[in-house]
């Protein structure tokens, strides 16, 4: 899409995804058998036409670098636009420098990439998002309806804690953000997807820094709200936002249902990712594969059950999995149990050994960790 240009924050969050981010972006957390989270909304700017992307990084960004690369599996490399990576920024208040605070803040310490966008309107969109989302349809919508800004909302009220949520008018306006609400009942949460036009972006960068605003949210939603034009594009398709342990494993364990998964993975939108050549994934005659999904490279002796594996996993002969992610290369030794557990890239389960987790409560291994 000529007009519009895709800016995607990758940073963290106060989240509770405990050992899952301990060496890596929310962005970056592999999901679904075979994808990082960023792949999701990555994929859908790219399948809305949009064709420069620049992703806002901070933290522990190496694992996003090395799974990104030069965008070349989103058809994203190019000579002109295309990727690009937009390396964290310090600031400095008291005498200590510190990484950036806020969404404001962080587009402020790359005015000069926003100020050589070629498009006339930018989407901004967090990369914790889990959803498959016909942009060019609410950027379509965003023009006929002469709003300043398009806001994506949904009427589920499931979201995590820290959910902006909206009190829309009848005729789709947002006529109030609202924070931190105990009964949001009669709203509809924010997705974090907003369009805009490149000029107001970069006169609302410079309005909210100098009044030191550094948050999106408070900056621009909360005070804005009865003087821009905000409208809203409800989406109530599959949609979900990953920040802890529990939302990680319920919307992974949801990708089981057929009608769930036939939403998330759109054969008219496909969802992108970097390019894996694995050899086909060996069920040996004596092992049992059953209600789940299961990536290639895999060797599967034993019984897994109701389960996502990634690439490289190992169930060896009398070893039971069940209600469990096992992220890449996890080797689960002879005759282990495990339900309900995460386990992290190249986490190994020993012989004979017992891990049992709940469903309301599951155990996450960190990565590289022997048990």
């Amino acid at each position: 899409m000529k007009g519009l240009h895709g800016i995607i924050f990758s940073f963290e969050y106060h989240n509770n995804l405990r050992e899952l981010t301990a060496h890596r972006m929310p962005a970056s957390v592999p999901f679904a058998g075979r994808y990082r989270i960023i792949d999701f909304i990555l994929s859908s700017m790219v399948n809305a036409g949009v064709t420069d992307v620049g992703v806002v990084l901070h933290g522990n960004y190496q694992s996003l670098l090395d799974h990104l690369e030069s965008g070349k599996d989103w058809d994203l490399s190019r000579t002109h636009g295309g990727l690009r990576l937009l390396p964290p920024f310090s600031y400095q208040h008291s005498g200590v420098t510190r990484q950036f605070r806020g969404k404001m803040e962080a587009l402020a310490g790359v005015r000069s990439y926003l100020e050589e966008i070629r498009q006339s309107h930018v989407v901004l969109a967090d990369s914790d998002l889990v959803i498959n989302i016909p942009l060019k349809d609410v950027y379509q919508a965003h023009l006929a309806s002469g709003a300043d800004i398009t806001a994506v909302c949904t009427s589920n009220l499931c979201g995590p804690e820290d959910a902006t949520w909206f009190h829309l008018g009848e005729d789709g306006r947002v006529n109030e953000a609202l924070f931190d609400l105990r009964n949001p009942a009669g709203c509809h949460r924010s997705l974090e997807i907003y369009i805009l036009s490149k000029q107001l972006l970069l006169d609302l960068v410079d309005e909210c820094i100098s009044r030191d605003e550094v948050s999106f949210r408070s900056g621009v939603l909360l005070a804005k709200a009865n003087t821009l034009n905000i409208q809203s594009y409800v989406w109530d398709g599959y949609a979900a936002q990953i920040r802890s342990v529990k939302e990680y494993y319920d919307r992974s364990m949801e990708l089981l249902d057929p009608s769930i998964r036939r939403e998330v993975f759109h054969p008219k939108r496909p969802i992108y990712t970097k390019e894996r050549n694995d050899a086909s994934t060996y069920v040996d005659p004596s092992g049992t594969c059953c209600n789940s999904l299961v990536a290639d490279g895999c060797t599967i002796e034993g019984t897994v059950e109701n389960s996502i594996l990634f690439h490289g996993v190992s169930v060896a002969r009398g070893a039971e999995v069940k209600n469990c992610i096992l992220m890449p290369e996890v080797t689960v030794h002879r005759d282990a149990v495990i339900q309900h557990v995460i386990a992290d890239k190249r986490v190994e389960i020993l012989e004979s050994r017992t891990l049992m987790g709940h469903e309301n409560y599951p155990m996450a291994v960190g990565k590289d960790s022997k048990i």
